[in-house]
């Protein structure tokens, strides 16, 4: 009798039949993984996920107790059936958010999130992880001049349009790199926000990150004053220059006569200096008047002197 030859095919096809129904239960449960979020400028998702540098810091410790749970999934901060109605669809003070609950501790106003610095007008090169490439749209916009950290941030510290906008870049190394051309009226603590709305899924991804741009140096600064000190050394010198150079004190055998008051005040009594005390002398006055009568003087006893030997030689 010959033997027929075994099969599996109709017990494997009864148990993927009562495993379907299991089985398309859990596939539906598995969230689609088009995810991201920008690393480079460091988004506030990723900063203070697991994952990312700054999760010790004051700010992601204070969004992870407002949120009630860590932000692990920092690449799923997505919303669905936007589609470009971002403004009518996120609520102000909840756009690090996307209004979702679930990232709710990104929405706090404070002035120490982990910020990147940045030069304003240079050219930014964003660093945006994905897992899957995708198709869309990422706009980026900056918060305006004179946004306050301190306060929720709304659609009415943003332009209207974005200050770069970049449609379907490539995946390179898990990291979409987008560079973009920084506005250049920027100072101090701001947002660069990013919205990626996809066109290959329903999502739209929302981003915040903190940045810092240095600030504008006054008109009546340091370097001011630093210019201003050379000016003075020429003025000084300009001065000194005007004053009479010193004369040098005659040298002579006979003794000198009385000093002035004015000399009197040399200390030591050694050679004054000639240079002339403005309370005394005028500068450009000559020899003292006693030294002129002095002088005189003696010519009158030499001259009579003279005269007296010439008339004993005559007789």
């Amino acid at each position: 009798m010959a033997r027929m030859p075994w099969t599996t095919a109709p017990r494997t096809s009864a148990a993927f039949a009562a495993l379907t129904p299991f089985l398309l239960t859990v596939f539906a449960a598995v969230p689609a993984q088009a995810h991201g979020a920008p690393t480079d400028p460091v988004s506030r998702v990723f900063a203070c996920s697991p994952d990312g540098a700054s999760s010790g810091t004051a700010a992601c410790r204070a969004a992870v107790a407002a949120n009630g749970s860590p932000f692990t999934a920092w690449d799923n901060l997505r919303v669905a059936n936007v589609n470009g109605r971002d403004r009518q669809t996120i609520p102000d003070g909840k756009l690090c958010s996307g209004g979702l609950p679930a990232y709710k501790g990104l929405d706090l106003a404070r002035s120490d999130w982990p910020a990147t610095r940045l030069s304003p007008g240079a050219t930014l090169t964003m660093k945006y992880v994905s897992t899957i490439p995708h198709t869309g749209t990422f706009r980026m916009y900056l918060t305006e001049p004179g946004y306050d950290p301190s306060k929720p941030l709304t659609w009415s510290d943003l332009p209207e349009q974005p200050f770069a906008q970049v449609k379907d870049p490539a995946l390179t190394d898990g990291a979409y790199r987008i560079r973009m051309t920084l506005p250049k009226n920027r100072t101090g603590r701001q947002v660069l926000y990013t919205i990626w709305q996809n066109s290959s899924t329903a999502d739209t991804y929302y981003s915040c990150s903190d940045v810092v741009f240095p600030a504008a140096a006054g008109k009546g600064g340091a370097g001011a004053g630093a210019a201003a000190s050379p000016t003075q050394s020429k003025a000084v010198q300009k001065e000194k220059a005007k004053e009479p150079e010193k004369s040098p004190v005659p040298s002579t055998s006979a003794p000198a006569p009385t000093p002035s008051p004015s000399v009197a005040r040399s200390a030591g009594g050694a050679v004054p200096d000639s240079t002339p005390v403005a309370a005394d002398a005028d500068p450009g006055s000559g020899p003292s008047a006693p030294m002129m009568a002095g002088g005189a003087a003696a010519v009158l006893v030499l001259t009579g002197g003279a005269a007296l030997a010439l008339r004993l030689r005559r007789r």
